[in-house]
Parts: structure tokens; C-alpha cells; sequence
């Protein structure tokens, strides 16, 4: 019989920069995260940006801040990071 392997239950968490843009709700604020790509064909660098709703638990961040969020277990249907420090207040 074989012995039991242990499996390793650590992932890497994804964390990245951006700008707080909105404060709308409660615990939540809106964080814009902008990068620039390479066009596939042009080679041109374009600028892309997403909109992802972050779990502020102690309603520290407000809009114009950049702060660091990091990936996490889904607190909400939307929300899928939560914050981790503020880099520079507005």
C-alpha cells in the first residue's frame, strides 16, 4: 500500500497597485488598476484598465488614495480582493 502524500495547501496571492475611485458602499471601495501592454501586432504600447470592488473592513481607504489590494476567498458575488496597505493618501 502507499504511503499518503502531503499536499501542499499554500498559493501564491496575487497583489497588485492602484487608485481608489469610489467609495459607494459599506466596507467596499472601487480600486482602478492601470497597465500598459504591448499591442500583439503594432507593438505599441496601449493603456488597460479594470475596475475591481475590494473588501475594506475598517473603512480606511478613501477615493483619490493608492493602495495595495490582494487576492482572497470571495467575500461577495463581486468581491474577490481585499485591502492590504495604503500606499499614499490623497
Amino acid at each position: 500500500m502507499a504511503s499518503p502524500t502531503k499536499i501542499s495547501t499554500t498559493t501564491i496571492s496575487k497583489v497588485l497597485e492602484g487608485k481608489v475611485v469610489s467609495r459607494a458602499n459599506e466596507k467596499t471601495a472601487i480600486v482602478l488598476i492601470e497597465r500598459k501592454v504591448p499591442h500583439p501586432r503594432f507593438i505599441k504600447r496601449i493603456n488597460k484598465s479594470k475596475r475591481f470592488a475590494v473588501h475594506d473592513e475598517e473603512n480606511e481607504s478613501s477615493v483619490g488614495d493608492v493602495v495595495e489590494i490582494q487576492m482572497c476567498t470571495p467575500k461577495s458575488k463581486t468581491k474577490k480582493f481585499e485591502l492590504k496597505a495604503i500606499t499614499k493618501k490623497a
